[in-house]
């Protein structure tokens, strides 16, 4: 008997579905690796061709999901994966996105419990449309000799929709802008924090660049944020900070400067360190941000952190570093790109970030009067440089040859 079972939609294409049947393997990329994981023994899955719009059902799930179970399927492409059986004769469901749609179901979601019965019934109807969705063993043709329960007031283990669409969205660009500071229902970090970090900002580069069970690193975290968006994730944390929030006893007192860990210790580093002395973090005499960025010492100290951060971090991984630029008195610091300068001695550069700035304190009506006036700036935005740790010795790259594609700009109209 199948009981309080969660349901899940795998997809597949024309060239993928053979091997999923195959194997009775279904399988997804990085970018869905929680959904796969909230995939528990004995859940209900379906399959859909997004070429042919076609469901396959229903299957239940032999093995919780897990990433690399064959790690050779779909040559490593898919590594969250979970394995999967029928139950009686595999169903077809033709032109099945608009059936989905008429049934409520969100395919591209984590099934709650009325999708989850509104679909089971169209699968039973097949069969007979006077079978229920409580009806008899023998009356499933496809089920028999199971008999599936659902019971409303459980809603999936893993996800229900409302707390799906809290999750934050993985960035397709390098430009960021978040509305607020934290997500879902547990805040992370304190909003009330000086310079706190915008939570949506590390899940992404967890989720780009860790695994589950990964170490992270945060050297200067603050009151935490780092910490509560890896817990969260299932990502092994080590967090410090020279002056940790009262409350943080997960914090540990430490200077950034000196980091008590060996050598290839971690899998990825977030630094969101001091933009100069433009912000009062704490009172311990040495916060580098009490150094103000209009000196070479200020630099001279983050970059401290960045050796230690070198020499802590995995060969190939990343680390994230968050800083901002400095407009005070009539004076410009381009403290961001000094930095760059600095971590590329150590790293290589994966790419540059904007982050839009929307929680500082100038962000005002009075601010944005006074800039017009007076005829400066506001900061609007910070980087976020990715870094990785170099594999080995540096090799000067060849020159890359890249066969680029042109598009006619007049393509579709008539020319003069």
């Amino acid at each position: 008997m199948i009981e309080n079972a969660n349901a899940h939609i795998f997809v597949c294409t024309n060239k993928t579905e053979p091997e999923c049947l195959q194997r009775m393997l279904f399988g997804t990329s990085k970018l869905y690796a929680a959904d796969v994981l909230a995939v528990k023994t004995g859940d209900l899955v379906f399959l859909l061709n997004v070429n042919s719009n076609i469901l396959h059902g229903i299957f239940r799930a032999k093995s919780d999901g897990r990433q690399n179970i064959v790690p050779e399927a779909w040559k490593g492409k898919y590594p969250y994966q979970v394995e999967v059986e029928p139950l009686g004769n595999i169903q077809i469901i033709e032109n099945s996105k608009k059936v989905l749609k008429s049934l409520g179901v969100e395919w591209h979601k984590a099934l709650n419990v009325t999708m989850t019965q509104h679909l089971l019934e169209f699968f039973s109807s097949k069969e007979s449309e006077s079978l229920k969705l409580t009806a008899p063993s023998e009356q499933w043709g496809v089920l028999s000799p199971e008999k599936v329960q659902i019971k409303k007031n459980r809603v999936a283990k893993s996800k229900t929709i409302s707390e799906f669409e809290e999750k934050p969205q993985q960035e397709a660009t390098t430009l960021w802008d978040y509305p607020r500071q934290s997500y879902g229902k547990t805040p992370k970090g304190n909003n009330k924090y000086p310079g706190v970090t915008p939570a949506f900002i590390i899940w992404n580069l967890i989720q780009r660049y860790t695994e589950p069970g990964d170490l992270v690193l945060d050297p200067m975290c603050g009151s935490g944020t780092t910490l509560d968006v890896c817990k969260e994730e299932d990502r092994r944390t080590i967090c410090y900070d020279i002056a940790p929030p009262p409350n943080r006893l997960d914090i540990i007192q430490n200077d950034s400067r000196t980091i008590p860990l060996p050598d290839n210790n971690v899998d990825m580093i977030f630094v969101d360190s001091p933009y100069g002395d433009n912000i009062r973090y704490n009172e311990h005499p040495g916060c580098i941000g009490k150094i103000s960025s209009e000196t070479e010492t200020f630099y001279e100290e983050l970059e401290k952190a960045m050796k230690e951060c070198h020499r802590v971090l995995k060969p190939g991984k990343v680390i994230g570093w968050l800083i901002g630029d400095q407009w005070v008195k009539k004076k410009f610091t381009p403290v961001g790109f000094e930095i760059y300068q600095r971590l590329s001695k150590y790293f290589e550069t994966v790419d540059i970030i904007c982050v839009v700035r929307r929680g500082q304190a100038s962000n005002t009506g009075i601010w944005y009067n006074r800039a017009r006036r007076f005829n400066f700036f506001l900061r609007g935005f910070k980087y976020l440089f990715i870094m990785r740790k170099r594999s080995g010795e540096f090799v000067e790259p060849e020159q890359r040859k890249v066969k680029w594609a042109y598009y006619d700009r007049n393509r579709g109209k008539n020319s003069s």
